[in-house]
């Protein structure tokens, strides 16, 4: 049953979290509004679908949930109202098929997400969906209790001010603020009491220091086939294998993405982390050991280990900057290093640089809708949130998901409204 349609919801906020609430709630006949500061909405969806657009990931549910960590228990919820095979599917009815690649992720069939943003952007304005573009939302004026009924924007024409019935916030984190996420909405919601974690980056790069030499011939290129693991807060280690990328200041890319929570964490409390690598995670030691240790008469310890292990290159200078002298001059330490090399990582890379951030209107300030327990009527979707998920379609999904939640919440709170 749809709802009267003068029932009026503002959508602050275009990006996925925004738009999977503004069609959610749209399909229940009410009026929605969506405003974006942004001259567009999606920006930050079209970024990153340059490099194809990698929309959720096929492996089971069990280890699906467990990638939000912490957060898994909140999250659950979400992927139960919209899961990776649900989002597959919403895609297809928007003409987009989709394909999963030789890592389990999924993809648009165009690799794209230009073609599934205009479709999704049609089918939205096909609804009734009204957009207003560059509509910065200021918050609510200090000393106001947060009100549905006086949303304040700046604009190109100047201040406007707009009612609603009800509010969904989908405001996104602190990263890449070019492109619209930028945070400045934290100190807003702090000032009318919501608890709010302090955003951090989040699937970031970490400053590693570099020798000039190393830095100058490495600097650039990808590390592939190598393992990566770190020690948990909590006990026990995290281990993943996959490629990343020499930077300048450090290293990024995917393997570091996929670890880079519990690395920030040990440096935060720690001051520095300790990233171990394993340079032939195909080989077991015993084989690696053997090849070491193998006679090399009159070669250097560099051409034995080419010849021998195939290590040469990027993997071949990592072994020389971070490994000692000493180990050099033992063939069975040196093996021991192949397989467990000491990475010592200083710093994360600055938020804005960062894929997502961590950090965001806590869980206790949200009731189980996602609306503000101190501003009824007004919702919380996305990255705003505090929680965070590695690359690899987890973040986009639980981002999608939660939108269809505080849509359902937003349908919910009206329907008990005089």
């Amino acid at each position: 049953m749809t709802m009267n349609a003068s029932k009026r919801v503002a959508v602050i906020g275009g990006g996925p979290a925004g738009l999977m609430a503004a069609e959610g709630l749209a399909a229940q006949g009410l009026q929605v509004d969506v405003f974006d500061a942004m001259p567009s909405v999606g920006r930050k969806f079209l970024m990153a679908g340059r490099g194809g657009l990698n929309l959720t990931h096929s492996e089971p549910a069990a280890p699906f949930l467990a990638r939000y960590g912490e957060r898994a228990a909140q999250v659950a919820p979400w992927l139960a109202m919209m899961d990776a095979a649900a989002l597959r599917e919403w895609a297809h009815q928007l003409g987009v098929q989709t394909f999963v690649g030789s890592s389990g992720r999924v993809f648009p069939q165009e690799m794209k997400a230009a073609p599934l943003l205009r479709a999704w952007l049609a089918r939205l304005r096909a609804s009734g969906v009204r957009f207003h573009m560059r509509h910065r939302w200021l918050g609510w004026p200090p000393g106001d209790a947060p009100s549905v009924e006086a949303l304040r924007f700046d604009t190109p024409e100047g201040m406007r001010t707009v009612a609603a019935d009800a509010v969904v916030l989908a405001l996104g984190g602190g990263s890449w603020a070019k492109l619209g996420s930028d945070g400045a909405w934290v100190a807003g919601l702090q000032a009318h009491g919501v608890n709010v974690t302090p955003l951090r980056p989040a699937n970031c790069g970490f400053d590693v220091a570099w020798s000039e030499h190393f830095r100058q011939r490495y600097a650039g290129q990808p590390v592939k086939s190598v393992a990566m693991s770190c020690s948990l807060p909590a006990g026990g280690r995290l281990a993943r294998q996959g490629e990343f990328v020499v930077s300048q200041t450090g290293i990024e890319g995917s393997l570091v993405y996929a670890l880079s929570a519990p690395l920030r964490d040990g440096i935060d409390a720690q001051g520095q982390a300790v990233a171990t690598l394993d340079l032939a995670p195909d080989w077991s030691q015993q084989k690696v050991m053997a090849a070491v240790t193998h006679p090399r008469g009159a070669r250097s310890m560099s051409s034995h280990l080419q010849s021998r292990l195939g290590l040469t290159g990027v993997k071949a200078g990592l072994l020389r900057e971070c490994a000692s002298a000493d180990d050099f001059k033992d063939p069975e330490r040196l093996g021991l290093r192949i397989k467990a090399l000491p990475l010592t990582l200083l710093r994360a890379r600055p938020m804005d640089e960062a894929i997502s951030t961590a950090g965001g209107v806590s869980f206790d300030a949200v009731d189980a809708n996602l609306m503000l327990r101190l501003a009824p009527g007004v919702f919380a979707a996305g990255e705003m949130l505090d929680w965070e998920a590695p690359t690899g379609g987890y973040l986009l999904t639980a981002c999608m998901a939660s939108g269809r939640v505080a849509a359902l919440g937003v349908t919910g709170y009206l329907a008990g409204k005089p």
